[in-house]
């Protein structure tokens, strides 16, 4: 299947080729500004170095996305994702948990109205 071509990163004056928005030098800045400037406070809280810990132990768990597996695709897991939210009185137990490749977990989160939402 074709892929889709790289586009210049979207830092201002970066003319590197991404297959994201920014390159991987600048996705590190733009990661690092929203989580400085635009999350909430109590949620920087919640996703410390506990929550790295708890997270590496859980993928090294389940390497695999939970979602692409009922499908019938096996994908690497990137990221896990919270089934009930930490703000709306999740906990990070394994039951509350899941595995996910960024293309569910973005979809999941933007379907509960998440970051973009």
């Amino acid at each position: 299947m074709p892929r889709k071509p790289k586009r210049p990163c979207s830092y201002p004056g970066c003319a590197e080729l991404t297959d994201g928005r920014y390159c991987d030098k600048h996705q590190k800045q733009a990661d690092s500004y929203y989580n400085k400037y635009e999350r909430d406070p109590a949620i920087r809280k919640r996703y410390g170095r506990t929550w790295k810990r708890i997270r590496d132990r859980y993928i090294a768990e389940h390497p695999l996305c939970e979602e692409c597996k009922k499908a019938g695709r096996l994908t690497p897991a990137e990221e896990v994702h919270h089934i009930i939210p930490l703000s709306r009185g999740g906990t990070n137990e394994d039951g509350n948990l899941m595995s996910l490749c960024t293309r569910c977990h973005s979809a999941i989160t933007a379907k509960e109205g998440g970051r973009w939402g």
